[in-house]
């Protein structure tokens, strides 16, 4: 029988920080990891050999939108995802559970069944339990497979989250049950529990016990502002296990990654870089840019001089202002790889500062600039 070709390695440590290597069937992960987001199958406005070229390891793929349009079967037929969209790097699939809060008001839970939603496509019902989400992410043909669970809005009512808790190891356990012995996925666990310390621990717990190959932290980004999101990581960070991977779920901007991590954090992802790209807001070193902005027309330097890994410097910010004024899509298309390279040199930054044990000086030096 063969070895499961999943496995994670700490590397080096600078206090919390940390860098690591993920290892899977379809290539290595180097940690701290930024996925940059194809919801739908596809990173908005970016050819997938771009997001390659910037030095992304992984993407994120979602199963509910996935589910809806083009649905499973043709999927399938297309030989799984990465066959259908052309992408030979790893892919971490989430399981639909933050669409049970981003669509709140187009479905309901209900614990044995699932979540029950109404299409936001053209109406239609349908059940996601946690065996159909695993079901589908197994046909994508996902690499890091995501267990299903209910992501709630920010609330101060505890026994709400704790009820939230609850359901969602009862969730997990069928999550792993379906999920079954895979040879070449993973399969990770999702931490809940709101702003409370004490249910982000027992859900901890309740999930070591199931045993899962990776940890994530989902519940963040819904509203809290990032002192409440890094109480959160303070005060779990001290229960995480050593040996798996921990990944931050919808997190987030650069200051908020160079937090996480300096908290012990190792995979992200956000739709922040595309999204700002589409609208034109650009992540540089020294801060973010509106490019837009009528100061920009006779600027003809470029967006960062110091972003090197990919030949954007090219285009100067005048060039680019005039782009988005006259609403070309080429303006969202060289704002998008900008940022998704912006994301992934910051990655690779903190993976050096990390390994040569000066992370402390740079997060001092950006956590309040980026």
């Amino acid at each position: 029988m063969a070895l499961k070709k999943f496995n994670f390695n700490v590397i080096s440590n600078n206090h919390f920080a940390r860098t690591g290597l993920i290892k899977t069937h379809r290539g290595n992960i180097e940690t701290p990891v930024f996925m940059p987001v194809g919801t739908q199958g596809t990173v908005k406005a970016a050819f997938i050999e771009d997001v390659k070229s910037t030095g992304a390891q992984i993407i994120l793929a979602n199963t509910y939108h996935l589910m809806l349009r083009p649905g499973l079967k043709r999927i399938v037929s297309s030989g799984g995802l990465h066959d259908f969209m052309n992408c030979d790097i790893p892919i971490l699939t989430d399981s639909g559970g933050f669409q049970v809060m981003s669509l709140s008001n187009l479905n309901k839970v209900d614990r044995e069944k699932g979540a029950i939603f109404k299409s936001h496509v053209d109406g239609k019902k349908f059940v996601l339990s946690p065996e159909e989400s695993i079901k589908i992410q197994l046909g994508l043909n996902s690499d890091i497979v995501m267990a299903m669970d209910e992501c709630i809005k920010k609330t101060n009512v505890k026994n709400k989250v704790k009820n939230s808790v609850d359901l969602c190891t009862e969730w997990a356990k069928r999550s792993k049950k379906y999920f079954g012995k895979q040879e070449k996925k993973a399969l990770f666990g999702i931490i809940q529990g709101g702003l409370f310390k004490d249910l982000r621990i027992k859900s901890l717990n309740d999930l070591l016990k199931i045993e899962f190959d990776g940890y994530a932290l989902g519940g963040l980004a819904v509203g809290e502002n990032q002192r409440e999101m890094f109480n959160v990581l303070d005060g779990i960070k001290n229960y995480l296990p050593q040996n798996k991977p921990r990944y931050l779920m919808g997190v987030g901007t650069p200051s908020d990654i160079i937090g996480a991590v300096n908290r012990g954090i190792d995979m992200f992802d956000c739709v922040l870089p595309t999204r700002s790209g589409r609208t034109g807001l650009a992540f540089t070193w020294n801060g973010r840019i509106n490019i837009r902005n009528s100061k920009f027309k006779y600027d003809n330097s470029p967006i960062d001089k110091n972003v090197t890994r990919f030949g954007l410097n090219k285009y100067s910010k005048n060039y680019l202002n005039h782009l988005f004024n006259t609403n070309e899509i080429l303006g969202s298309m060289l704002l998008t790889l900008h940022n998704i390279n912006f994301y992934q040199e910051l990655m690779n930054e903190i993976r050096i500062n990390i390994n040569n044990g000066t992370f402390d000086k740079f997060h001092d030096k950006y956590i309040d600039k980026l």
